[in-house]
């Protein structure tokens, strides 16, 4: 589900802001934006957005910075300086000619020149960025709720439609046995065949075939997922994979009442009854 959340938190004079944007995915697929220095925290704060998050993409940005006044001094690496110098001198050697080292090559080499404010402590810091991930992710969770009210709304409108659909074929069903049967009579009159109602072999084969065009079970399975479909819908807990399996669970019934019933009547209401359903499943991606 798409939604965004964003929260700071101030703690021993370090700042940690969070921004959290989720967009629709099927599985859980997290991915931080943090210094590099605090890429140990990431295992422990994936486990607290999965608190909250069972589906979608999260991205999630956390920002770190001191409060104003704190210490803004920086501390030189001798070793690196020398090395450095050395380098120099042994470029100089190479080429035969003197190359100057200026005051912003020690800046710009790494390890030089450590600022104290560029350095950060992971258990510092990871007092500030968990209170902050947290409330961030309790505001991205309101807003997906109120997302979810909405595609409710538009899910039970949709099953009304579904259970209409099934509505007509279930008044059809008594009549597909017997139509069957009906038609079943008329082609072996035209083609002018004998029948002999004390066949044994005639009377299986009859009964055989009205069993395969009885939908009644297809039907009664059919009304007790979309039965199970709305307990889903009032469930407060994530039930996205559970509606994405009833969706296949109910596309299978509407396909086998289709192919065993024949009949051009039920055969339009599955044709309806499998569009609006295709609408539910691109809605049902979206649910948590």
């Amino acid at each position: 589900m798409t939604g965004f959340g964003r929260a700071e938190h101030a703690d021993d004079g370090l700042i940690a802001r969070v921004e959290i944007a989720t967009v629709n995915r099927k599985q859980a697929d997290i991915h931080f934006s943090l210094p590099r220095e605090l890429t140990a925290l990431e295992a422990d704060l994936r486990k607290l957005v999965l608190r909250f998050i069972s589906r979608g993409r999260a991205n999630i940005s956390i920002h770190l910075e001191r409060v104003s006044g704190c210490d803004d001094s920086f501390s030189v690496n001798p070793d690196r300086a020398r090395a450095l110098e050395t380098a120099f001198n042994k470029i100089s050697d190479l080429v035969g000619r003197p190359v100057a080292l200026e005051a912003s090559d020690f800046i710009k080499a790494p390890g030089v020149l450590t600022f104290s404010n560029s350095v950060w402590d992971v258990n510092e810091a990871e007092k500030a960025i968990h209170p902050a991930l947290e409330t961030s992710l309790k505001n991205l969770v309101q807003m997906r709720k109120a997302e979810g009210a909405d595609l409710k709304t538009d899910l039970l409108k949709r099953l009304n439609t579904l259970e209409t659909h099934s509505s007509v074929i279930c008044k059809a069903t008594s009549n597909v046995v017997e139509r069957q049967r009906e038609l079943l009579h008329n082609r072996l009159r035209e083609a002018e065949i004998e029948i002999d109602l004390n066949d044994e072999r005639l009377l299986k084969e009859i009964a055989l075939f009205a069993d395969r065009c009885d939908i009644s079970e297809e039907t009664t399975r059919l009304a007790s997922h979309i039965n199970r479909f709305r307990e889903y819908l009032d469930s407060s807990e994530p039930v996205g994979r559970s509606l994405d399996f009833l969706c296949q669970e109910i596309n299978r019934e509407f396909n086998t009442i289709g192919s065993k019933a024949n009949d051009a009547g039920i055969g339009q209401s599955v044709v309806g009854a499998k569009t609006e359903l295709e609408k539910i499943r691109e809605q049902v991606q979206n649910i948590e």
